[in-house]
């Protein structure tokens, strides 16, 4: 078998947190090792400015490390932060793989 693993971060608005879910499940058990966004999950807790700058820092970085970049672009929405990581990507010369392109 000729598969090589990839690495791939996924990318998209928190709000299809459930289906970035799914799909990294997917993606994994085809053999890739995915890398994703720190998910929100505890209650009752502020976030400051300097700890969301240094969440956008570690996805940056997570996309650095990566083959791919996989856009969660449910109903083609991407937001304002994606497109920064999507042209991030581009700029390294990562593979660009769009959620809407699958289906």
């Amino acid at each position: 078998m000729n598969f090589k693993m990839k690495i791939i971060t996924l990318c998209g608005s928190l709000k299809f947190q459930n289906e970035m879910m799914i799909i990294a499940e997917k993606l994994a058990l085809e053999g890739n090792c995915i890398l994703t966004p720190t998910y929100p999950v505890m209650k009752n807790i502020e976030i400051t400015k300097e700890q969301l700058l240094k969440l956008k820092e570690e996805h940056f970085k997570r996309i650095e490390l990566s083959d791919a970049i996989f856009v969660v672009n449910v109903n083609n929405y991407i937001g304002n932060s994606t497109n920064l990581e999507i042209e991030y990507a581009k700029k390294l010369k990562k593979e660009i793989i769009y959620y809407t392109d699958m289906k």
